[in-house]
């Protein structure tokens, strides 16, 4: 996983020893709760993204001008949700190790998990910020703990209160949107405050998950659980922007599920958030 993988994302084809940003995919998607198939997105997105350019005029910065690493796939059992957990976070860990950031691409919500906790234990004051339309808050889903329905709820378990800041949600049981009164930062339906949440979060270690399906289905459909009322694509650049404020030490996009969409948009609008992400992390 360190050698340069044959398909590349654009722009991430540069060498893993010269490169201070890794790339990986996560192709799980066994606890998803309504439609699957985010298992094929990283290795959908790497051929899509050539559609792209490697310039971004929001950010007016070019990948050319950075080294970034694509490692490829992990390999996963399918029907091991811990072992594809455990997967994920030792090679997080090796990423970190080596003093570089980690940027995942899912796959389902759950895998965050596994990369976060890896980050957490080299950043202890790691805080997290989460872009979504659901909650993902749950005790646990269907008696299931580990859950891309529970994912942020799992993380919160060793995070603790005052560390995850939650933008774009409007979807989840009563009992999350209760929960989350007392333990998390929570703006529902939009990401107006991000700006305000950057700048106190300015001094710490920051994590940043991305749900996909913050985005409005009628810009996005290609997703397993798609939820009316989400934000515009510019509300999504104007958040990314923020993004270069902050000391982010990892990262993931998660939830495109591309056969949800045959028209290629959502999976080029995957594309374009991730070259954007990795743009304010360089």
């Amino acid at each position: 996983m360190k050698n340069k993988n044959i398909s590349t994302f654009i722009g991430f084809d540069n060498e893993y020893d010269e490169s201070k940003i890794v790339v990986f995919g996560a192709p799980f998607d066994g606890t998803t709760s309504f439609r699957p198939g985010t298992r094929f997105a990283p290795e959908v997105m790497r051929r899509e993204s050539y559609g792209l350019e490697t310039y971004s005029p929001y950010l007016e910065k070019d990948l050319e001008n950075y080294k970034v690493f694509d490692g490829g796939d992990l390999e996963f059992s399918f029907g091991n949700p811990g072992a594809v957990l455990d997967s994920i976070y030792k090679y997080t860990e090796e990423i970190l190790k080596d003093d570089k950031v980690p940027f995942m691409v899912g796959g389902e919500h759950l895998v965050s998990y596994g990369s976060i906790k890896a980050v957490y234990e080299k950043y202890p004051n790691l805080h997290v910020i989460h872009l979504d339309a659901h909650a993902d808050l749950r005790a646990d889903y269907m008696g299931e703990q580990f859950s891309h329905a529970s994912v942020i709820r799992r993380c919160w378990d060793f995070l603790g209160d005052g560390k995850i800041y939650q933008f774009g949600i409007r979807s989840g049981c009563k009992e999350e949107f209760l929960w989350a009164k007392d333990h998390t930062y929570m703006e529902k339906y939009s990401m107006n405050t991000l700006s305000e949440i950057v700048d106190k979060l300015k001094d710490v270690p920051v994590y940043i998950t991305i749900d996909l399906d913050i985005l409005d289905p009628s810009i996005f459909p290609g997703t397993g659980t798609p939820e009316p009322g989400g934000i515009t694509f510019k509300e999504m650049m104007d958040g990314i922007k923020e993004f270069e404020k902050l000391n982010v030490v990892g990262g993931d996009i998660v939830e495109l599920s591309p056969s949800y969409d045959t028209s290629g948009a959502s999976t080029a609008t995957a594309c374009k958030v991730l070259r954007e992400v990795v743009l304010t992390m360089v």
